[in-house]
């Protein structure tokens, strides 16, 4: 008996390349195309289309000769996504929807269903792969980085399970982008050539404010300066009385007040802006571009800094509690005292910076050998063993 895979077929070349690799080495594929939104009144649609998309995946499919269906996830998709997305807005806090899509859509809710229709496996055109351990008859999955160092997607999938990588394949994993295309090209699939798609998970490009201003209306506020040797920046302690006291200190985030800057511009929402972000400020006559440090939704204020080497934007650690703390390699989790040194990153993109892991009571540190820029409550952090993702964290 052939074994089955469902592939999740995007309409992009690497699902494609997918299929088609899967077919080639003999499995049963049948390609599904998850539809995740229908308000198409916020997407750049140009850019990406849903409906352009499944159509794409319909032709990939009739090209390979396997089986194709669209499901409509959209209702979980809302549930799960977009109105997570809201909530963590409005608390000020800025979140990774594509990491959530694929531990709540692609390999949960889509992972169920092809479960059902009678699959041993997931497919995924994501650039990771997958590596078994066996010890002693057990078998422990490890979540590896892919072989393109420029398009490898580990870090998405930072929050998958031992279940989930179970069921899970990633043919493109050993791949570059380059090869990937040759062998689209050679296969005569009609994505050979087609854009890499941009932002969203499954939903597009998206004016984020406008995506927004369905929930959270705009609300005028003041861009605060803070400046460059403001006291809590000067004020260096270097005498603790424990490590988890110089942690909580090097992790702490600073409270600022409209009294300490000058009011330089005003903004439509403070919930609309991210630390590091540059762009939309619109102010102008600065020596340095402005960058946002920090925002408090609650006051609706906007705290910046000029220049990215503002102060105000770098911390040598970060603090994850243990709600929010997982472990893909759970053989590995760390109990309260015990520290690791890992490779670690808080965004998609960024090379791996050397830290080291301290687990507390309340959850764990991570510190960091160079001061990161940026960090940003509500993203993830992910921890590597040389090139193997064994945990992550929502920043908090």
């Amino acid at each position: 008996m052939k074994k089955r895979v469902i592939v999740g077929l995007s309409g992009g070349v690497d699902s494609s390349v997918t299929a088609y690799l899967l077919k080639e080495q003999g499995y049963e594929v049948i390609g599904l195309f998850m539809k995740n939104w229908h308000d198409d009144s916020v997407t750049i649609s140009d850019d990406c289309p849903w409906l352009d998309d499944s159509n794409d995946a319909m032709l990939v499919a009739e090209k390979l000769g396997i089986p194709f269906q669209t499901v409509d996830l959209s209702t979980q998709y809302k549930e799960r996504i977009v109105d997570y997305m809201f909530n963590e807005y409005e608390k000020g806090r800025t979140p990774n929807p594509d990491v959530l899509c694929n531990r709540e859509i692609k390999f949960d809710v889509f992972m169920k269903i092809a479960l059902d229709l009678g699959a041993d496996y997931v497919a995924t055109g994501h650039y990771c792969r997958k590596g078994t351990l066996i010890e002693n008859g057990k078998e422990t999955y490890q979540l590896l980085a892919g072989k393109d160092n420029n398009k490898d997607q580990s870090y998405f999938l930072c929050q998958l399970s031992q279940e989930q990588l179970a069921k899970a394949i990633f043919p493109i994993g050993e791949l570059q982008k380059p090869e990937v295309r040759a062998i689209a090209a050679e296969a005569d699939l009609i994505t050979a050539d087609k854009k890499d798609s941009q932002g969203l998970c499954f939903i597009g490009k998206v004016r984020l404010p406008e995506f927004l201003q369905q929930k959270l209306k705009p609300k005028q506020g003041q861009i605060i300066e803070i400046p460059e040797l403001f006291s809590e920046y000067t004020d260096t302690r270097n005498n603790f009385s424990s490590k988890v006291e110089e942690l909580e200190y090097l992790s702490r985030k600073i409270n600022y007040s409209e009294t300490d800057g000058e009011i330089v511009g005003t903004h439509q929402g403070a919930h609309y802006f991210t630390k590091g972000q540059r762009k939309g400020l619109s102010v102008g006559g600065k020596v340095e571009p402005l960058f946002v440090i920090d925002t408090d939704v609650d006051t609706n204020t906007i705290y910046t800094g000029q220049g990215k080497k503002h102060p105000g934007l770098y911390k040598r650690a970060l603090f994850v509690t243990n709600e929010e703390l997982h472990w893909v390699r759970e053989d590995l989790q760390l109990l309260s005292g015990e520290t690791l040194e890992v490779l670690a990153r808080i965004r998609y993109r960024q090379a791996l910076e050397k830290a080291t892991l301290h687990k507390v009571d309340a959850g764990l540190y991570v510190e960091f050998e160079n001061k990161q820029s940026a960090i940003t409550e509500g993203q993830f952090v992910a921890w590597y063993l040389e090139d193997e993702l064994v945990g992550s964290g929502v920043i908090s």
